[in-house]
């Protein structure tokens, strides 16, 4: 089939990858989201489904919307027969998905129904689910809602940032869509329905959502702390000052400490919670590297009446 890709960060890549060396489809352009401003020098940058494209000579389309008549009717003369989609990152109208005669396949990085919208494995890991996947469905006008091809499931480690479970679900993924456009061509493959219960949603996480509360059950803290890395990136502050966290660790077998309160040792830097505490894994100060706990608690000269708060 001819295909149009759709996709914006590295969690497309291995999709993109996997149906330019399919030697079943064509990948005659890519639609992508607009250069971004990004490092010190705030430069411009193309997305990373753009300069994989562009290295293999695909042409790259950019529209700033994807209402714009001059994209639809580029898009209508490419003449796809399908457009897949991974992380784009814009909703399509009605006249975009009208194009292709096989419609826009969208590869969803969660076992739908659940957790439709824009950070479903950051809700997964948020929510202690055990398991989670990837799955293929057509875009219709509802969010996430259309009918589904087919799925893959994954096991939620846990130490699994949301970064990691990602990057394993973006590599199985790219499988899964691949057969999926495979059995869309041959006529092999049927879209259904998707369950009427179990539908949960998943909006973006904010930078207010990831800062700790140290009230809360280290267990609590922990899914937090995961579901946030690497973005938003979890968060607290000392000594007025924000700081960025990395993983944490159950420590169950520590004596009870109050929410926020620090207990430096020289193996270990431990925060109180609503219940048991947790060790620290890393630690970034503003405008300063990421380095370990350790670290960190002697650099600054921690005391018994410092808090994370």
């Amino acid at each position: 089939m001819r295909l149009v890709f759709a996709g914006t960060p590295e969690t497309a890549l291995p999709s993109l990858r996997a149906l330019i060396d399919s030697p079943r489809h064509e990948v005659v352009a890519v639609v992508t989201r607009p250069d971004a401003r990004a490092g010190r020098g705030r430069a411009l940058h193309p997305s990373p489904v753009a300069d994989l494209a562009a290295a293999e000579g695909i042409e790259v389309l950019r529209p700033a919307k994807v209402s714009d008549p001059a994209f639809l009717d580029r898009l209508k003369a490419l003449a796809p027969d399908c457009c897949p989609v991974v992380a784009y990152g814009a909703l399509l109208p009605q006249a975009a998905l009208d194009i292709p005669r096989h419609g826009w396949v969208n590869l969803h990085f969660s076992l739908l129904p659940a957790w439709r919208g824009a950070a479903p494995v950051q809700h997964a890991v948020l929510h202690g689910d055990e398991i989670t996947g990837a799955a293929t469905f057509q875009i219709v006008k509802e969010l996430d809602a259309g009918p589904l091809y087919g799925v893959v499931t994954e096991e939620i480690r846990p130490t699994d940032s949301s970064g990691e479970l990602l990057a394993r679900l973006a590599e199985s993924g790219a499988g899964l869509l691949a057969a999926t456009l495979d059995g869309i061509e041959d006529g092999t493959l049927e879209a259904r329905p998707q369950p009427l219960e179990g539908v949960s949603v998943a909006p973006k996480l904010t930078v207010d959502d990831a800062r700790i509360d140290w009230k809360a059950p280290a267990m609590r803290v922990d899914r937090l702390v995961r579901a946030c890395t690497p973005n938003p990136g979890p968060w607290t502050t000392f000594r007025e000052q924000r700081i960025k966290l990395g993983p944490v660790r159950l420590a169950g077998s520590a004596e009870p400490l109050a929410p926020g309160e620090l207990v430096v040792s020289r193996n270990s830097v431990l925060v109180g919670t609503g219940t048991h505490p947790v060790e620290l894994g890393e630690v970034q100060p503003q405008g300063k590297r990421l380095m370990s706990a350790g670290e960190w608690a002697r650099g600054v000269r921690a005391t018994a009446a410092d808090r994370l708060v």
